[in-house]
């Protein structure tokens, strides 16, 4: 396979617990006992993460706090800090720049890296792996498990394989990679959700194995063409190899508001959406750039999420033209002649986003001989949402 022609190896370290175990830093007389991270046992929110010790009981992350409080009552619940959390993350990646000038974080406790260059200084993968993983617990006070491997998804499924405090070394070569995967549960791959994995079982398949032995044409049967071709890769362990180190700037800004209790009413909602578009701009705007999609997230009370995008005319960062397309995305999620959503169908949260951003306004048209209307109003929006920004931080506007 043209894949292996380039062997890199690729490290995925994820921290254990992350904000359980921060929070023992702290708290070292709650160790050994469940702890759970996010909202009270009788409020509305979720567990944001917890200790291994809750995991026995079966609490799991995104699960309702309220759910995890009858599958545990003795256990210790605690809101996040998460500038505890942020200060601790942001010690373990500069760590994590010791082995590697190729680091991707793709969350606040997840990294992936690029050791290809790095491993002949500590000898071997494993020796980097574990000189990395003791720096982690010397110095953070908190425990990560490592997978290497050749590429994003073998890395992954190592760092999963020893969890806690583990590493794992995943097989190189195609055959042993195989070899390795085939008895794996086929959720074990990215990309396959429950969906999935309901859509396969009737037909025995449940494993990569029974993956590795259908060909593309047969599986695009039953999970259709795209994610045919993606399935049986993955069943080979053939994925993407690449660290996306390259730029460490946000890719994208967002907000979210979960709310108290399930709003029925669409002006509610509007209302909450639009100040978020306000803490969206305001946050854009510290730096200097621009966005060219706009997004939408709506969930209603069965978890149901909603999605919408639409890029914007041209390159944007007003308040003017962040507020038009998140009112046109909520316009089209929820119609206005449906004022009110009864039941299991009100809204639970709402969140709005701008992504694919670049560092100037050049939508690509390329200079002009003539006065452009369009960019004149574009740099009046600019200087007035700018104004308006100052004006807010000073405190004589809300």
């Amino acid at each position: 396979m043209l894949y292996y022609a380039v062997m890199r190896t690729i490290l995925h370290v994820d921290m254990d617990a992350f904000f359980a175990s921060v929070e023992l830093l702290a708290h070292p007389e709650w160790r050994g006992k469940p702890l759970v991270v996010g909202s009270g046992p009788h409020e509305r929110g979720v567990v944001s993460t917890c200790s291994y010790e809750a995991r026995r009981y079966g609490i799991h992350s995104a699960m309702p706090s309220r759910t995890a409080y009858e599958l545990c009552p003795d256990a210790i619940f605690v809101r996040p800090h998460m500038e505890l959390y942020k200060e601790v993350s942001g010690k373990a990646f500069g760590i994590f720049g010791h082995y590697s000038p190729y680091v991707e974080g793709v969350s606040i406790d997840e990294a992936f890296l690029d050791i290809t260059g790095t491993i002949h200084l500590h000898g071997s993968a494993r020796r980097l792996g574990e000189a990395l993983r003791a720096e982690i617990r010397r110095e953070c006070g908190v425990t990560c498990s490592v997978g290497i491997a050749p590429n994003r998804l073998l890395a992954k499924i190592g760092s999963e394989q020893n969890k806690p405090d583990g590493l794992t070394v995943m097989p190189f070569e195609p055959d042993a990679i195989a070899k390795f995967l085939a008895p794996k549960p086929v959720s074990i791959l990215y990309g396959v959700g429950k969906k999935t994995v309901e859509l396969l079982k009737p037909y025995g398949i449940t494993t990569c194995g029974h993956v590795q032995r259908l060909d593309e044409e047969q599986l695009a049967r039953l999970v259709g063409a795209c994610a045919a071709s993606m399935l049986r890769n993955h069943a080979f362990g053939v994925s993407d190899d690449r660290v996306y180190w390259e730029s460490g700037e946000e890719k994208s800004v967002s907000r979210e508001h979960t709310f108290d209790e399930d709003e029925p009413r669409r002006s509610e909602v509007r209302a909450k959406l639009l100040e978020l578009v306000i803490e969206v701009g305001s946050r854009f705007r510290r730096e200097e750039r621009w966005a060219r999609t706009a997004k939408l997230k709506l969930r209603d009370a069965t978890f149901k999420t909603i999605t919408r995008q639409t890029p914007f005319d041209r390159p944007s960062r007003d308040d003017f033209s962040f507020r038009e397309k998140a009112l046109a995305l909520f316009d089209e999620a929820w119609p206005a002649e449906a004022a009110v959503r009864t039941g299991r169908g009100a809204a639970r949260l709402v969140g709005f986003g701008v992504t694919n951003i670049q560092p100037t306004p050049d939508d690509g048209r390329g200079p002009s001989l003539f006065q452009d209307a369009a960019d004149e109003t574009r740099q009046k929006r600019e200087r007035l949402s700018a104004a308006i920004d100052s004006l807010r931080e000073s405190g004589l506007m809300r």
